[in-house]
């Protein structure tokens, strides 16, 4: 009994020596989020046009949906004077309220929808947004790409047994530098570039960390990808550590292609070395992909 006392002393001493520390996390300034990439699927009419405004949140808290006052996608061909020839426009409502989600106007005077026509090599697409009266401006060139060949599951592993090995092949497009983002569903990516193959097939396997069970059917897809945009996925995946997404919380130090120009007043097109004093988080960019299916044994 004299032993059961001093235990219950002895928590009761342990118990009250505990303090709460509360710890001040610094303000941050908030920062617009925009996950603006356009999938092109040339087997459709139109582009799936939908893009998804966040702000950033104190440490600890997820983004959360914000609106926009004005946002507007222009796209057409440049000319040598870094000039639209011919423009089009589509403008872009939230498509239910409180979203974030932005698609084409339907109620518009117009059809405001992108025809697939209009991603063509050379088309020049951009971005306007004004947003808690700051103006957000990005410019992108719509990237192609090219079919996967073929698409198996291996035996191999890399670090155990808990992983998956999916073997991708596909043939690069000759005469050009070429840049490739390949999405393997669940935030899951991976980047390459031709530097050592320009033209030829290639092959390369992908291990989940997860082992795959039989008879599930994963989607992998790849997508076409301009060198900013292939710099940018690459800057993401070494955060993340290969996954997390594009557009998750460590895009925080991570720039894309979305910039402030409310001190530069309207303009057209944003010249290679202009300047600017602010941007957004997250890219808008406009991409050509391709998707194969695989069940797992």
């Amino acid at each position: 009994m004299q032993k059961e006392l001093i235990y219950f002393l002895m928590f009761l001493f342990l118990v009250s020596c505990e303090d709460v520390i509360e710890v001040d996390l610094p303000e941050v300034e908030t920062r617009l989020v925009v996950d603006g990439l356009l999938r092109v699927d040339k087997d459709q009419e139109f582009i799936d046009v939908r893009l998804t405004m966040r702000e950033t949140s104190n440490f600890f808290e997820e983004n959360q949906p914000t609106q926009v006052e004005n946002a507007v996608i222009y796209y057409g061909t440049l000319n040598e004077n870094n000039t639209f020839e011919t423009v089009a426009t589509s403008q872009l409502v939230e498509e239910s309220p409180d979203t974030g989600v932005y698609v084409p106007d339907s109620n518009f005077g117009t059809d405001q929808r992108i025809p697939t026509s209009a991603a063509e090599p050379g088309a020049t697409f951009i971005l306007q947004l004004t947003h808690k009266g700051k103006q957000y401006y990005a410019q992108t060139q719509y990237a192609p790409t090219v079919f996967i060949d073929n698409l198996e599951q291996g035996d191999s592993n890399l670090f155990g047994d808990d992983e998956t090995e999916v073997i991708v092949t596909f043939t690069d497009a000759p005469n050009e530098d070429n840049y490739f983002v390949f999405d393997f569903m669940n935030n899951e990516y991976q980047v390459v570039e031709d530097t050592f193959f320009k033209g030829q097939q290639f092959q390369f396997s992908y291990f989940y960390d997860d082992q795959l069970e039989a008879g599930q059917e994963i989607t992998v897809s790849i997508m076409g990808a301009t060198k900013e945009y292939y710099d940018f996925m690459s800057l993401i995946l070494q955060q993340t550590g290969g996954n997390g997404g594009p557009f998750q919380t460590p895009v925080a130090t991570v720039k894309g292609n979305v910039f402030d120009i409310t001190e530069l007043g309207n303009i057209e097109v944003l010249e290679p070395d202009t300047e600017t004093n602010g941007y957004a988080l997250g890219y808008f960019g406009v991409v050509q992909v391709y998707s194969s299916n695989l069940l797992i044994e």
